[in-house]
This record gives structure tokens, C-alpha cells and sequence, in this order.
């Protein structure tokens, strides 16, 4: 059995050790303890200003995840400082970690922080239709590697995030509206009035016709052998691909109901202009 003198040696070991670590402890609890709440109460705060915002819903959780991991993980290492841990070294192995990580993983990395780029700035958004690395279609997710787009002929596309961002980008809807331009090439005989009444029957009867701008057809060109009209009028840019094969149809079957005929030698034609 310990002897009273070894007991009250280790009682005072004991006192010693409370009296030169007590504040210490004391102090990295209360600022561990403060510090999570305050991480806590800066999430809901940016939750909340995210919202008023309009922040993608998709990336709310990422965003936040990512911030409450990193505040938290500062308030442990700073109460740990407290206590008198060397974090240096802490630091030193989590940094080496993630740049080995960093590197194993450069090409997601690339999608992944373009993915974040895009929700931020949103060049486009779910539902608009894009032209992207010579596909056209229409978006129907974006994810943080990825954007799913569904072509015309009705393809899903998968394209990587860091693929959209380094190459330009067309948003077809962004406008709300997207002009059509049809050259019509006549014959110089043919009565310029009775076709511009073909055209402009055409525009007013083509899917997605917006009545509140001009329909144009002014003469671009006079040919010894015909004369060539610029035909625009403005559409729905969700129903432009609709549109221009409408308009095409449409002109070349009202021709030949006026009785305009298309020469054999095709002096007289209708094409579409990109």
C-alpha cells in the first residue's frame, strides 16, 4: 500500500499540474465551445442569405458543407493551439495530404471548380437551350462535374464541366428571343409586292412568332437573273429550329400556289441563313 507521503506527493503532483494546465483547459473548452456556436450561428446566417439571393438549390448544400467543415476545423486547431499542441505539424501532414489528393485528382478537381463557377455565374441555366462544343440542345441538370443536355434529335449528352467553361458558350434563351433569317432569291420579273404578302403571311403563321417585332424583307441584292430579299421576323428561340423549316416549307408551297415557279436552272430559291 502507498504510504501517506507518496499519496500527498501525488495529491500535490496533481494540484501542480491543475494550477499550471487548469486555465488552459478551461480556456480551450470556452473557446472550442464558443467557436462552434458561432460556425453554427455564421451557417444559418448564410443559409439564409443564400436564399434571399437565389443561390442555385443545387449548390446551397455544397457551399455550405464545405464552409461549416472548414470553420470548425480552424475553432478545434485554434482551442488545440490553447492547449499547447503544435499544430504547425498538424497543418504540415494536411497539407501534404491534399496536395497529393490534388494531384491524383486534376482532372475532377478542374470539373468540379468549374461546376462551381457555373452555378455562381450561371451563363446558363436548367432549361435553356445552349450550343456548347458543337452540340446543341437543351440543359436538363447541372451537376458539380457534369452538365446533362439533351440534343434535338433527342441525345443525352454528358459533358464535363471544365470541357463548357474553356470553350465559348451560346445561350439560345437567354435572350428570350432569337431573329430568323431566310433568303428568298426571285426571279427580276417576279411582283415584289405579292411576295412580300407570301412572307409576311408565313412569319405570322410560324411556330413560335413574336407579333411585338417587324417582319423585314428588304432587297439585298440585284442580279442580272434574280433578285435576292433578306426575309426576317423574330421567334421563340426554343421553336427556331421549327421555325425555319416552316419557313422554308411554307414560302416554297405558297410559290407555287401564286404560280411563282423555281427555275430548273435554280435562280429562284430559298435558303436558310446561320
Amino acid at each position: 500500500m502507498e504510504t501517506s507521503n507518496e499519496l500527498l506527493a501525488k495529491a500535490n503532483k496533481l494540484y501542480d499540474f491543475a494550477i499550471d494546465n487548469g486555465p488552459k483547459v478551461i480556456g480551450a473548452i470556452v473557446a472550442l465551445l464558443i467557436g462552434l456556436w458561432m460556425v453554427n450561428r455564421l451557417i444559418k446566417l448564410m443559409q439564409m442569405r443564400m436564399n434571399s439571393s437565389q443561390v442555385d438549390e443545387s449548390l446551397q448544400p455544397f457551399l455550405l458543407s464545405l464552409t461549416n467543415v472548414m470553420l470548425k476545423t480552424f475553432v478545434i486547431l485554434f482551442s488545440a493551439g490553447i492547449l499547447g499542441v503544435q499544430t504547425a505539424s498538424i497543418l504540415a501532414v494536411l497539407g501534404a495530404a491534399g496536395f497529393a489528393v490534388g494531384l491524383a485528382l486534376q482532372g475532377s478537381l478542374g470539373n468540379f471548380a468549374s461546376g462551381i463557377l457555373i452555378l455562381l455565374f450561371r451563363p446558363y441555366k436548367v432549361g435553356d437551350r445552349i450550343t456548347v462544343q458543337n452540340y446543341t440542345g437543351d440543359v436538363k441538370e447541372i451537376q458539380i462535374f457534369t452538365t446533362i443536355m439533351h440534343t434535338l434529335d433527342n441525345r443525352v449528352v454528358i459533358i464535363p464541366n471544365s470541357t463548357i467553361t474553356s470553350g465559348p458558350i451560346e445561350n439560345l434563351s437567354s435572350a428570350g428571343e432569337r431573329r430568323l433569317e431566310t433568303q428568298v432569291s426571285i426571279h427580276p420579273k417576279t411582283d415584289l409586292m405579292l411576295v412580300r404578302e407570301i412572307l409576311e403571311i408565313s412569319a405570322k403563321t410560324s411556330p413560335g412568332y413574336l407579333a411585338e417585332n417587324p417582319i423585314e424583307s428588304p432587297v439585298l441584292e440585284v442580279k442580272p437573273d434574280a433578285v435576292i430579299l433578306a426575309f426576317r421576323y423574330w421567334v421563340n428561340p426554343d421553336l427556331y429550329e421549327e421555325a425555319a423549316a416552316h419557313a422554308k416549307e411554307s414560302v416554297h408551297q405558297a410559290f407555287k400556289k401564286a404560280g411563282i415557279e423555281i427555275d430548273e436552272d435554280d435562280t429562284m430559291q430559298v435558303k436558310m441563313v446561320n
